[in-house]
């Protein structure tokens, strides 16, 4: 039986049999039956990890221990509001916090702390504490967003955009003639694509145009 450990582009923790790429974690989630209780996240630090490092291993969802979190891509975890780890991705991580600083324009590099904060205003309505979409034109956005078509996340690549579900991309379909759609990816992270952070994608999707 799959945990409910799979990450949709939504925020949502689904179970399901395809792992993905990539790792993360919120905190821990889940109780002694390898159950998530009723919170969604445990801290404001929402990172994307490798799935091996260090030959480390362990059973998911070990009581106590965070709870593991899977996602498709890296794509899929920065639309459901996470970076890369600093510890176990940290060329990654350096990129992402490089790309923030150029689509800022701020002096220096910013620190974890202050992306995650950023990260989790813009991700999470405090009354619901549901995933906040937005609206944008379709146009401009840059490739590794994920937006909503027919209540569908699919991801923005070149002049397509890719269906989404747990085991890989659908067929790609052309970018439609719509003023605006609206928007899964947080607005902070759009502006790190936009600034040159490239996200990895699942071999589904053709890499992103450089």
């Amino acid at each position: 039986m799959p945990l409910q450990n799979r990450v949709t582009p939504r925020g949502l923790l689904e179970a399901d049999p395809a792992r993905g790429d990539f790792m993360g974690n919120r905190g821990i989630l889940h109780g002694e039956d390898r159950r998530l209780g009723k919170r969604r996240w445990a801290h404001k630090t929402w990172i994307i990890c490798r799935t091996e490092f260090r030959g480390r291993r362990r059973r998911v969802m070990t009581p106590h221990r965070y709870t593991e979190l899977f996602f498709l891509d890296e794509a899929v975890a920065v639309a459901a509001g996470h970076r890369p780890c600093y510890e176990c991705r940290r060329q990654d991580f350096l990129a992402w916090q490089a790309a923030w600083q150029r689509a800022a324009a701020l002096a220096a590099p910013p620190r974890a702390a202050e992306m995650d904060a950023v990260l989790h205003r813009e991700r999470i309505h405090p009354e619901t504490r549901r995933q906040r979409v937005w609206e944008s034109a379709l146009d401009p956005l840059p490739d590794g967003t994920f937006v909503l078509l027919g209540d569908v996340p699919h991801l923005v690549r070149g002049d397509d955009l890719l269906p989404w579900r747990h085991a890989g991309y659908g067929t790609a379909r052309p970018r439609p003639h719509v003023a605006h759609v609206p928007v899964l990816t947080p607005p902070a992270a759009v502006a790190a694509l936009r600034g040159g952070f490239r996200p990895r994608l699942h071999a589904s999707a053709s890499p992103l145009k450089i």
